[in-house]
């Protein structure tokens, strides 16, 4: 899963937008943690002034996405190192079926506490925001829809 963009759209595609966005778009291997933060600051810019957010509100979102953003950026690392143990498992002479079931269930916990902390900054960044800011947000999200 990239957490780049799909991370980062969400408040939604567009809060986790924030996290996801902060990872760099499709890039390989880790961001600066000072770059993901920049990319964060970026965006949520751009969504406070979509959804008419106060300086309060855009501080508040930068928070909970870049909070997400470090909570998810190890959870990444992890995920891409068992898309490597996968392929690994899978080109072997012989396929150990036992470790690839044992690899499948660590990637579903994986992208348990993946999903787990993005639900958990799409709330956080929901009580941010009033009912028409997060309409205006879900608008944004759908139009970016076609990005990821």
């Amino acid at each position: 899963m990239d957490l780049t963009r799909r991370t980062t759209l969400g408040i939604l595609g567009l809060l986790a937008a924030g996290s996801a966005f902060a990872h760099g778009r499709r890039m390989h291997g880790a961001m600066d943690p000072a770059q993901m933060d920049e990319r964060i600051e970026h965006f949520i810019k751009h969504l406070a002034v979509d959804v008419n957010a106060t300086p309060e509100q855009q501080k508040k979102l930068e928070q909970i996405a870049k909070s997400a953003a470090h909570d998810l950026a190890p959870l990444r690392s992890q995920s891409m190192e068992m898309r490597k143990q996968g392929v690994a498992l899978f080109t072997a002479p012989t396929v150990d079926k036992n470790a690839v079931e044992q690899l499948r269930v660590k990637r579903m916990q994986n992208a348990d506490a993946i999903s787990r902390r993005m639900t958990q900054a799409l709330t956080d960044a929901a009580d941010v925001l009033s009912p028409e800011q997060r309409k205006k947000a879900a608008e944004r999200a759908a139009r970016w829809g076609h990005r990821g």
